[in-house]
Order: structure tokens, then sequence, then C-alpha cells
């Protein structure tokens, strides 16, 4: 096989189970390839679900030209890594679990796969109203830096970190998954498209500009609802 040629990634899968581990209970193929979102940069990730381990581990290899990232656990090692994804906001084990491709399964998939489904149904935990005050000061502090700031360099990593607290707060607020890197897009399209389009409308005018404007108006409108920005009597570990 030359170096650019790829298996299919269904058949690739199937030759690195039969490599790796043949004697799993069970195996799901996930991700990109699963979802028909394929890049050329695109890898295989797999969850492998075996008995005999004494823990779970992740590891990344190459094999059949393939980039593959593969998540292994025994019987229960996956209800820890269920819990604190959903703690956190960010379900990618569960998602994984939901949406692939069964490669093996010795009668244990249809229930774990039933476990992943009513956690991501359920939503991540509604924050309390401390959580969301602490989170409006420190989108205020953010914003406020970006008014301020007049220099460019400063400004591009200022708006990076904006566009990722406020991305944050409209979901959690909302009761919604969270994203990283490509996944914050789309999880905010899953809320509402227009929200999305918006979003990212006003920050690429910024980058493509430099025009603050838009930024600063539609955080304001985010934060309104919730009390608008937060500094006067603000307090983080205060007794009494």
């Amino acid at each position: 096989m030359k170096p650019y040629e790829k298996l299919d990634p269904v058949n690739a899968a199937y030759k690195f189970l039969d490599k790796y581990y043949p004697g799993c209970q069970c195996a799901i193929l996930a991700g990109s390839v699963v979802r028909g979102e394929a890049t050329e940069t695109s890898d295989l990730d797999i969850v492998i679900f075996d008995r005999t381990l004494p823990s779970s581990y992740r590891e990344s290899l190459i094999e059949f030209n393939w980039r593959i990232e593969v998540f292994v656990h025994n019987l229960t090692s996956y209800r820890q890594y269920f819990e604190s994804d959903c703690e956190r906001a960010r379900p990618s084990l569960p998602q994984m679990v939901v949406e692939g491709i069964v490669l093996k399964d010795d009668g244990i998939i249809v229930s774990i796969k039933q476990e992943a489904r009513t956690l991501l149904e359920k939503g991540p935990e509604e924050w309390p109203a401390k959580t969301i005050e602490m989170k409006r000061y420190f989108i205020t502090d953010i914003l406020e830096d970006l008014i301020g700031s007049s220099q460019r360099e400063e400004e591009l990593f200022i708006a990076n970190t904006l566009a990722e607290l406020v991305s944050d707060f409209v979901l959690r607020t909302n009761r919604r998954w969270l994203g990283t890197s490509k996944w914050t897009v789309r999880a905010l399209k899953s809320y509402d498209e227009r929200f999305a389009k918006e979003f990212v409308e006003v920050f690429d005018v910024f980058y493509k500009t430099g025009d603050k404007s838009k930024i600063i108006f539609l955080v304001d409108k985010i934060l309104e609802p919730y009390g608008g920005r937060l500094f006067e009597g603000f307090s983080l570990g205060k007794d009494g």
C-alpha cells in the first residue's frame, strides 16, 4: 500500500481491532468519519470495552495509514468518564458512544448506549446564580480590557478569550453542552443557528477590520438579561 493510500475507515477499524483488541467485548467507531464530516486530516476514534483491563487509558497510533485515537475502558470505568465529562459539560465519551458504529458487541452495547443517550438528553446541570454572577464579572473584565486596549497584538488574544467566555456563558445559561475548538461553533449552531451566525460574524468583523463595536454590542445584549456588566460589589471568597 502506498503511503498516501488509505483503507476505507470501517475496514481499517476492523483490521485495527483484530490486530490489537481481538478479545474485547465491544468496540465502536466514532468521530468525523461516522458523521460524514471527514477531512484529509481526520483520524479514527475507536472506543474499546474490555472487561479484563484494570483501568482505562487513551492511546494514539498510526496504522493502515490512519491516525487512530483509541479510548479503552473496562465495563465500569466508562461510567466515571461519563460522569466527569458531564460535570465539565463536555460529554465527549457519551457522544462518541451514541453516534458510533458498532464494530463488535458481545451483548453489552445497547445498555451502554442508552446510558449515554440519557445523559445527553438530560443536558448539563443548571448554573447556580453565584456562578452566573462570577462569569458576568470575568466577561466584564475581559470586555473592558478589549475596549481599553490600543495594541493590536494584545487585542487579538483578548478577543479570543472573550469569545470563549461568552460562548460558554450562552450555552451554559441555556443548559446546553459546551464544545472546544471547532466544537464551539458546532455547539452554538446546535443551540441556535441564527445566534451562531451573528456570533461568528461580529468576531470576524473585528479580526478583519479591528472594529470592536459589534462585539461590544453583542456581549452587552447577552449579559443584559442577567444584570449586565458587573464590577462594583462583586466579591469572591469573602467571609460574611
